[in-house]
């Protein structure tokens, strides 16, 4: 009863600790964007920053699940709000768009090492019937980061100036704290020979992880284009305020935050799980070709918040099919995995579709990712995915006497 209770205390640590950090990745998202229009900015590089910063974070997710399994999640955890802090001060303290993309780097280091650290995290602290559900909690808990942060940067610019703002929002990553205090330090693996290549070998050679990864990569394409775009879009082609724009990422956090925990049971209850990636990426990418050719707040706003639960429970069936295709002695790797594919996914689409923008407009460039998205999620069809419920851990020797 007392070790439940501690379990539970724990997890409700690491659930507010995603919301705390991904409310100030959330509140950067909003105002490094505009912040760097203000410095002169084109379209293409405000895509870039967002590029740079995920394509760093895809870098270290996979070292980072080496560390873990070596360390435990909470070392992990607790660098990586120190060095998101620090990079969100310094770009806020820069003047030039150059730096900015320093910055920006540094902060995606930062996320890389926060996303294998709370998911191996969650993953570690519960059993895996419940697993999905345990990821419907993890990823509420962080969609509500993506409303509280830039609802409050979005409020804040209605008396301060953008720069400030960026600064100011940093203070919330006080509250990820105690997440990182409690979280388990407990190392997977003793041997400090083991590298990447048993538990990769152990990990691609399992039925679902080819289908799952180009569902993923389908998901996070567009997903990552229309994020990366939206607070410019908005300003530019919706003709909406800053408090607006912040206003529209907040609505949209809420209907991704809240089909979190039914899209957990869904997940849990489901035979298979790739049509439910399949059906969420088509429905996005449709999401996507509409959004293109709107104006206003009132028709983007509906279109987000019916279309976001779709891609919310895309993430929660991906999740729980990396969690079940690890073991012990691999959940750090395997979560790094997953990071690392969902960052360069999400890295990807402003990088190849931002000349579309920059060069045809908003429209083109939605239309183009949601359509490349839409054919890969045909290829994880095609293989018939039938995600494993089973783990499959790498053989250890036996720890070495003292350790």
């Amino acid at each position: 009863m007392r070790l439940g209770v501690l379990e539970s205390r724990r997890t409700l640590a690491i659930y507010i600790a995603a919301g705390a950090s991904f409310a100030a990745l959330a509140a950067r998202g909003l105002t490094v964007p505009l912040y760097a229009h203000d410095l002169g900015a084109d379209r293409f590089q405000v895509g870039a920053l967002f590029s740079v910063a995920t394509l760093a974070a895809a870098a270290l997710s996979l070292p980072s699940g080496l560390l873990i399994d070596r360390f435990g999640a909470r070392a992990l955890l607790a660098f990586s709000l120190v060095v998101a802090a620090g990079s969100q001060i310094a770009a806020a303290a820069t003047t030039t768009v150059l730096p900015l993309f320093v910055w920006q780097i540094v902060g995606g280091l930062g996320s890389g090492a926060q996303q294998a650290a709370l998911f191996s995290a969650v993953t570690e602290s519960v059993k895996s019937g419940r697993l999905g559900r345990a990821m419907g909690w993890l990823t509420m808990s962080m969609q509500v980061g993506f409303f509280v942060g830039p609802s409050i940067a979005g409020l804040l610019l209605t008396w301060l100036d953008i720069r400030t703002d960026l600064a100011i929002t940093t203070v919330v990553l006080v509250f990820a704290v105690p997440g990182a205090l409690l979280a388990s330090g407990t190392r997977q693996s003793v041997e400090r020979g083991l590298s990447l290549r048993e538990p990769l070998r152990a990990l691609v050679a399992q039925a679902a992880f080819v289908p799952m990864t180009v569902g993923l990569v389908a998901a996070t394409l567009v997903w990552g284009t229309v994020g990366a775009f939206l607070p410019i879009f908005g300003k530019e082609a919706l003709h909406l305020r800053g408090s607006q724009v912040g206003l529209l990422l907040a609505l949209q956090a809420v209907a991704n935050g809240l089909s979190r925990i039914p899209g957990g049971r869904l997940v849990d209850r489901a035979r298979n799980r790739w049509p439910i990636v399949f059906v969420g990426v088509v429905v996005w990418s449709a999401a996507a070709v509409v959004l293109g050719h709107l104006t206003g707040f009132w028709g983007p706003a509906i279109l987000l918040i019916a279309a976001t639960p779709f891609m919310a429970t895309v993430y929660v069936a991906i999740g729980v099919v990396f969690g079940d295709l690890s073991a012990a002695s691999t959940r750090g790797v395997t979560m790094g995995m997953y990071g690392t594919i969902l960052f360069l996914g999400l890295a990807a689409g402003p990088l190849v579709f931002g000349s579309v923008v920059q060069n045809y407009g908003y429209a083109a460039g939605f239309t183009a990712c949601a359509a490349v998205a839409i054919a890969l999620a045909l290829a994880m069809a095609a293989f018939h995915a039938e995600p494993l419920r089973r783990r499959v851990g790498v053989r250890l020797p036996p720890p070495t006497p003292g350790t």
